[in-house]
């Protein structure tokens, strides 16, 4: 198995986080199960060899070439064959810069990119099967995205909420939401709508899923944490709030989660 990971251009780093990808083979007997957590952020992902098989019929690996929007909940891939994966992970409102679609009309969703850009998707495709390698590919898809930039319309409302993104950040999703509006200087109602159209779900779900991020993030950092000194350094009211936040996000608790899968947070990484 091969893992490769990089950064972005400068140019394109505001919007976008990381690239990665992963080429695998599983043998035709044997089935690789992975859950897939909310995280945050959304992707771009590339199937250049063998699907997956969703657990979640509304995220769906019908196409070689999906947008993952936000998570509301956890779903498991079942992994078979010839896996050849490359992933353009965008930054929380990256996503909205490259394509003039709001991006809360993905939320929970894996949508085909051929339905937003129809038989461009052919030429891209081709382009990153014929790539040989992990930088060739990132120079191809730099390259669309450059287009894309270029072509999208310019956001007024992107640098209030990478404003509010800040301060969710460096508080760990432990602030009001009234807070977030008051800084952004809307009103509540305001704010959740815009916030919702660039970062593809509600600031609360979205919070949460922060709040949960560091978790992991801390867990992984301080693997001698036990789990009250990990509910109220990541800010939780108690122990059985974070239970139920992990049992809505990964399907385990926090107890069995840390038993059974990598402590290791793609948001705070």
């Amino acid at each position: 198995m091969s893992f490769n990971l990089a950064s972005p251009s400068n140019i394109l780093s505001p919007y976008i986080k990381q690239y990665w990808s992963i080429d695998s083979c599983i043998h035709q007997k044997n089935v690789h199960t992975q859950r897939i957590v909310p995280n945050g952020l959304m992707e771009l992902i590339f199937y250049l060899e063998d699907k997956p098989e969703s657990s979640d019929k509304n995220k769906s690996i019908s196409d070689r070439s999906l947008i993952t929007g936000q998570q509301r909940s956890f779903y498991d891939l079942k992994i078979t064959g010839k896996m050849s994966l490359f992933s353009v992970i965008f930054q929380p409102a990256g996503l909205s810069v490259f394509f003039d679609i709001p991006s809360d009309q993905f939320f929970d969703l894996n949508i085909p990119l051929r339905h937003i850009l129809g038989k461009q998707v052919d030429e891209l495709e081709a382009k990153l099967f014929e790539a040989n390698s992990f930088s060739g590919k990132i120079k191809v898809i730099e390259n669309f995205l450059l287009h894309r930039l270029h072509k999208a319309q310019k956001k007024f409302q992107l640098e209030r909420i990478n404003s509010s993104i800040e301060i969710i950040n460096l508080k760990r999703g432990n602030v009001k939401i009234d807070e977030l509006a008051s800084d952004a200087c809307l009103c509540r109602k305001q704010f959740e709508r815009i916030f919702s159209e660039y970062i593809g779900t509600s600031p609360k779900q979205f919070l949460k899923i922060v709040r949960f991020q560091n978790a992991i993030s801390k867990k992984a950092k301080k693997k001698n944490l036990n789990l009250t000194e990990l509910t109220y350094a990541c800010g939780y009211y108690d122990q059985s709030h974070m239970t139920n936040d992990f049992q809505k996000l990964s399907g385990l608790s926090p107890k069995l989660y840390f038993a059974s899968c990598d402590a290791f947070s793609d948001y705070f990484q």
